[in-house]
């Protein structure tokens, strides 16, 4: 078994966790369809958040002198599958040019040097490709408590590099790349809670009269979500990394609480669906 398999399979297994030499980093599994086979090919990527419609993946190869064959089958057909662990989308992907490629790239070095070693071992400009959502998400879990279960973990999988990110950072100010993986995991919880305020709770509530307490604190609890959420991106527009630690702890303390509550109450009732 090659290398990419054993990622791509410890990657499924583990439901977006991978250990070894990819503990901690932002990984996604990219099947797009081979330019000359016409068979799918999934390769394991490094991914730069964009809001929660949009991920960037940087065709580096390592630094070698041509460009991958995944970004050569999105030149071909830019139609494609992302899997983040959670969810499944369909994809469309854009090559990214000029000032646009630039910028991209420059956050993604100020993230991660290593972008800028691979840059500097080839003479070829290394391509930037954004893949922007093109339809509904899908997901493999076996039951309505188990997606749950992975949302939540994936919130907490991201919040959790962020803390990393912004003790390991050592500059005085914020990174454009912080900030907008900050900002986009804002954005997904404001998605997610919606989306139970609006249609979750309301078919909970009407199945399971008895759950109408449980589904008030939990409303309750996503308003103050909404609160500590503003309050980190008030945070996030100055340059005070400190001022960001604090709010994002806030969060991070509440939304831990809030999520093993609903985990506790309504797990069990969704597994009977």
């Amino acid at each position: 078994m090659n290398f990419n398999q054993q990622v791509i399979d410890e990657f499924r297994a583990g439901n977006g966790h991978v250990g070894g030499r990819f503990e901690g980093a932002r990984l996604l599994l990219l099947t797009t369809t081979g330019a000359r086979s016409g068979r799918p090919h999934t390769t394991p990527l490094g991914f730069l958040a964009d809001g929660v419609e949009r991920m960037l993946v940087i065709a580096s190869a390592g630094g070698a002198p041509n460009d991958p064959a995944w970004y050569h089958n999105l030149k071909a057909d830019p139609r494609a599958t992302v899997e983040t662990g959670v969810l499944i989308f369909d994809v469309e992907a854009e090559i990214l040019e000029g000032a646009e490629r630039d910028a991209a790239f420059a956050r993604a070095v100020e993230s991660d040097p290593g972008w800028a070693e691979y840059q500097a071992k080839t003479t070829r400009t290394i391509p930037v490709v954004a893949l922007r959502v093109a339809g509904p998400p899908r997901d493999n879990a076996p039951s309505g408590g188990a997606y749950l279960k992975l949302v939540h973990d994936g919130f907490r999988r991201e919040l959790a590099l962020i803390r990393k990110e912004l003790s390991d950072s050592g500059r005085p100010g914020l990174g454009v790349q912080l900030r907008i993986n900050c900002l986009t995991v804002c954005q997904g919880l404001h998605h997610h809670h919606t989306g139970e305020d609006t249609l979750m709770f309301p078919g909970l509530a009407e199945r399971h009269p008895s759950l109408a307490p449980v589904l008030e604190r939990l409303a309750r609890e996503h308003e103050r979500v909404a609160e500590l959420v503003e309050e980190l991106k008030q945070a996030l527009s100055g340059e005070d990394p400190q001022a960001v630690r604090t709010e994002l702890e806030r969060l991070v303390d509440e939304l831990e609480a809030h999520l093993t509550y609903e985990e506790e109450q309504l797990i069990p009732i969704l597994d009977l669906a």
